[in-house]
């Protein structure tokens, strides 16, 4: 799904009334039922918890207006603080007003008095809803305002903040916003995503991030090639080929290759094939050194494996190019990845960097084989077939003469422009994980979660890559390489609804990736 800037946004409403023939407050009447219909799907009994809705004078408020009028009707008992007087609701936010006022009462806050008066239902909110400023937003909050984002982010521990299409405060364009913004567990935005909730910072401040459709028909922006930022979420899959047809067979799902592993890191290298056989490649052959194979082999039954010429201390030998072996093991093969465990001894850096130069096949180059290219990042465009790299933050700071302070802070940037130059597609890994491509577009990842952070998960990820890769090719590597990223951070979500984040290992991830499937499988179904 690609994202917006407040002007699109505002240049989509438009013309959804003055072209399509949807009244601007049939939009808004939408927004607020999307936002209402989240609170009442995250909470049993509406009546038994205490909501709180925080609205400004303009249409956010609006939003805000409806979304407690359904809540009203569910059976819930909000609260409607409106953050201006009456008289500076105008449009169809004052419609709304009005609506609500045929329910329940407002409570006006226009002093420090009334914004005191508050503060003790913040702290006993179980929902609060923030509707206090939209995506106009043109500098810095002030005033009350000001001070009730920030009593909001201080005193509403208990309670799960909403915000109504973008957390108060925050910069629709920027990734950084210039003042104290509403820290969200969950943000209802309309129509599409805005381009200032998908990176940090501000995307620490989202929660997790829903879209609800309101009714602006998607050929308005979806067809415009000058977006090139996209959100990743099941739409972007739905012209790959998941569904199986019946007359098939292990072959017609490819075979893929991981180069990996070495003695005593051979645990790298079997979670790589485990996730490339859990991610629906036909075949998975792991190719290591020889004295780390009987321990990758023992990881799953299903993984076939390879040993290759190995140096004294157990990495992979220059020999395995000079046998020959190194062209044998491609024969039959549809995508191949190195790099997990390999460690950086000469003869092995020597080998990654004469297999990238001779891979007619789609490739991925993670951990070490991306080490191996520290300092002479020219050399990755000296290869046959298509080229992905998935580096973390460190990895891409050796690659590009940079620090990875530096690289977090242009994670975009930084992305963008390293695909263009090696001409290669580019997974930067972490926080809003990024899939870069060469011609400049972007897909930003919003699953996952911090329990990830724990070694071996990135292993995982290529394993899940590559065999993605092996089944459905590379015509489409960025929807297959975002399926799989995607795929990661879901499988990462529903582990740690299990197992919790603290206690999460990546092994756990293989164990979830067939309900990642199932639910992604499931959101496609019903698009």
């Amino acid at each position: 799904m690609k994202a917006l800037t407040a002007a699109r946004m505002r240049e989509i409403d438009r013309l959804t009334t003055e072209r399509f023939g949807v009244a601007s407050i049939d939009l808004m009447e939408n927004a607020g039922r999307g936002v209402a219909d989240y609170v009442a799907s995250r909470r049993g009994n509406l009546s038994d918890w205490q909501i709180t809705v925080l609205c400004g004078k303009g249409n956010n408020g609006g939003d805000g207006f409806v979304a407690a009028r359904h809540l009203a009707a569910r059976g819930a008992l909000p609260t409607v603080h409106l953050f201006a007087s009456p008289e500076e609701v105008v449009g169809d936010a004052a419609a709304n007003l009005d609506r609500w006022r045929e329910l329940g009462a407002v409570d006006v806050v226009t002093t420090e008095q009334a914004l005191a008066r508050i503060r003790p239902e913040l702290r006993a909110a179980d929902v609060v809803v923030d509707a206090l400023l939209g995506t106009g937003l043109s500098g810095p909050p002030r005033g009350l305002v000001a001070q009730a984002i920030e009593d909001v982010n201080r005193l509403a521990k208990r309670a799960q903040v909403v915000a109504v299409d973008i957390p108060s405060g925050m910069s629709s364009d920027a990734f950084e916003s210039p003042g104290p913004t509403i820290r969200a567990d969950a943000t209802i935005t309309f129509t599409a995503p805005k381009i200032g909730q998908l990176m940090p910072p501000n995307a620490e401040q989202v929660g997790r991030l829903r879209v609800v459709p309101i009714g602006s028909p998607p050929e308005l922006w979806e067809d415009d090639p000058s977006l090139k930022l996209h959100w990743l979420e099941p739409g972007e899959f739905r012209n790959l080929p998941l569904r199986r047809a019946a007359n098939t067979h292990k072959g017609t799902y490819g075979h893929a290759l991981i180069v990996a592993g070495s003695y005593g890191k051979s645990g790298a290298a079997a979670m790589a094939g485990m996730g490339a056989l859990r991610a629906g490649a036909g075949l998975a052959t792991v190719a290591t050194p020889e004295p780390a194979l009987a321990l990758v082999a023992q990881a799953m039954p299903e993984l076939m494996t390879e040993p290759l010429e190995a140096t004294e201390s157990g990495t992979i030998a220059w020999g395995a190019i000079e046998s020959g072996h190194w062209q044998q093991l491609l024969e039959g093969k549809t995508a191949v990845a190195m790099g997990p465990g390999l460690t950086l001894h000469p003869d092995t850096v020597r080998f990654v960097r004469a297999a990238l130069a001779d891979c007619p096949l789609p490739l991925l180059l993670d951990a070490d084989a991306l080490n191996a290219f520290d300092g002479s990042a020219d050399a990755l465009k000296k290869r046959r077939g298509a080229l992905a790299v998935t580096p973390h933050p460190g990895e891409m700071a050796r690659l590009v003469g940079s620090s990875a302070a530096q690289v977090q802070s242009r994670r975009l940037e930084t992305a963008v422009e390293a695909a263009k130059e090696w001409t290669a597609f580019v997974v930067l890994k972490g926080f809003r994980t990024i899939v870069a491509t060469p011609d400049g577009r972007a897909f930003v990842n919003s699953t996952g979660n911090p329990g990830m952070a724990t070694g071996g998960t990135g292993d995982v990820l290529t394993g899940i890559l590559t065999g993605l890769t092996a089944w459905l090719g590379a015509k489409r590597w960025e929807e297959v390489l975002g399926l799989g990223v995607y795929l990661h951070g879901l499988a990462g979500d529903l582990a740690a609804e299990e197992q919790g984040e603290i206690a999460l290992v990546a092994t756990d991830l293989v164990r979830a990736l067939p309900r990642a499937f199932s639910e992604t499988l499931e959101a496609l179904r019903n698009a």
